[in-house]
């Protein structure tokens, strides 16, 4: 029986990814692999809505995609690529964006909140035409299923919206995939602040858990982590935050409930919970960041594996795109 495709990228905009991108991100994919025909994508074009610096981003391309291997996401199981080895996603992405309305797309929250935020002079329309983009990218595989947070539900509403459109007026095309929404429960906070979502971006570094950091610098952070005054390990996303970020963090490396750890910890305190926490999360980083090392110690190697896959890639969205181009009657070169 035919697997469903399933499809999923993220952008490489640090150095290290944090624990919110693998809890939130590579774990969730490393367990779909097996059950899908998994297309996983290191998206460097979109990358690009913001300044980069030319090298550091060839080298955040190579760090991210090493992560997503040091994860369990493998070359041989998944089809890992780099967006811009195939040249079909910006193709794609144009035609789409001749069928996208200028209302609808600037309806995208995102878009809305960072060009509010930033103003319309230093806002690109690269970043109002990211959804597009994210649009082709999903739909060149004829993807069923799109793993994806809460933040990017409404880009996949568009996709399918899109999708649905083209199909309408040239023909059946398209496939009109799913989003997979992760659950709530899964998002991370920082550690000092843990009202506000663990980000790359965060004022405070000592609040952010990277895959790449040495394994003392995120223990010393999670045993630096803010919790309270109760002295109970009890999940309380309202009063209290700070353990139950905690309490997040070791349920999904454990795989554990959290009522079942909450009961380990019954009257223990804090500081043996911090460092059941701090222990978890070392033992799980520990091969994903030596292995993503040697990857990066290597980088022809790294750059065989995505070449490799980057030709699996495009065999399959370019035959996507021929039949977008004879669809609307674009003249094939002879």
């Amino acid at each position: 029986m035919e697997k469903a495709r399933l499809y999923s990228g993220m952008q490489p905009s640090a150095d290290s990814l944090q624990i919110g991108n693998y809890i939130g991100a590579l774990m969730q994919w490393r367990g779909l692999q097996d059950s899908y025909d998994a297309y996983f994508s290191v998206v460097d074009l979109h990358a690009l809505t913001v300044p980069q610096d030319p090298a550091e981003l060839r080298e955040k391309t190579r760090r991210t995609a090493a992560q997503y291997i040091g994860a369990g996401i493998e070359p041989t199981r998944s089809t890992l690529y780099v967006q811009s080895h195939v040249s079909a996603h910006p193709e794609l992405a144009w035609i789409l964006s001749t069928i996208t309305g200028f209302g609808e797309a600037g309806r995208m929250t995102q878009f809305k909140d960072k060009s509010s935020r930033y103003g319309a002079d230093t806002t690109s329309v690269g970043l109002f035409t990211y959804p597009v983009l994210m649009a082709a990218d999903i739909l060149l595989y004829q993807t069923d299923v799109v793993p994806v947070g809460e933040d990017q539900k409404q880009h996949v509403e568009l996709t399918r919206d899109l999708a649905e459109r083209f199909n309408s007026r040239f023909g059946e095309t398209f496939r009109v995939p799913n989003a997979v929404i992760q659950q709530d429960t899964a998002r991370i906070y920082d550690l000092q602040n843990p009202t506000s979502k663990m980000s790359k971006s965060s004022d405070n570094q000592s609040g952010v858990l990277y895959l790449l950091d040495e394994p003392s610098v995120n223990a010393k952070k999670i045993m630096r982590a803010v919790t309270d005054n109760d002295g109970t390990v009890r999940f309380d996303r309202a009063e209290k935050p700070g353990v139950s970020n905690l309490l997040v963090i070791l349920s999904a490396i454990t795989g554990r409930q959290i009522p079942a750890i909450e009961d380990e910890f019954a009257g223990r305190g804090y500081g043996d919970f911090k460092k059941a926490v701090a222990e978890a999360v070392v033992n799980e980083f520990e091969p994903v960041r030596n292995k993503a090392l040697e990857l990066m110690a290597d980088p022809a190697e790294l750059d065989r594996l995505l070449a490799v896959n980057a030709d699996k890639a495009a065999a399959v969205a370019n035959e996507t795109l021929a039949n977008v181009y004879d669809r609307v009657g674009l003249l094939r070169r002879r």
